[in-house]
């Protein structure tokens, strides 16, 4: 990730309906929604929210599957984690311990870094 693509994912998403939509298709992976249902949870019509997806699109933060007659919408995690790893990745100056409140908030979405507990 790189500094330009990391402006284009952030611009991207420096709108309402834009992070709406991303939010929303982050918490239905690996599922993915169809384009019009994203419209119809949204509340926005189907030519707008294709508008966004566009924009969500070409910034790498979204790809799209066509399944039949309509087309299947995913967030694309790994564009997003490099998103963040861009912006964190200089943190703290090298002292971790300013990291671990960011780290324990993540801490709570993932089993992985969830923190040992004691027998």
């Amino acid at each position: 990730m790189d500094e330009k693509m990391t402006i284009a994912a952030l611009a991207a998403l420096a709108q309402p309906t834009r992070l709406q939509t991303f939010r929303l298709l982050v918490a239905h992976e690996p599922d993915g929604i169809p384009a019009g249902e994203l419209a119809r949870l949204i509340g926005v019509p189907q030519n707008t929210m294709s508008a966004h997806l566009s924009t969500l699109s070409q910034a790498g933060l979204v790809s799209g599957e066509r399944q039949s007659r309509s087309i299947l919408y995913r967030a694309d995690l790994d564009c997003f984690r490099a998103v963040a790893l861009y912006l964190l990745k200089d943190c703290c100056g090298g002292n971790a311990s300013l990291c671990q409140p960011l780290i324990d908030d993540l801490a709570c979405c993932s089993p992985t870094l969830q923190p040992a507990r004691p027998n």
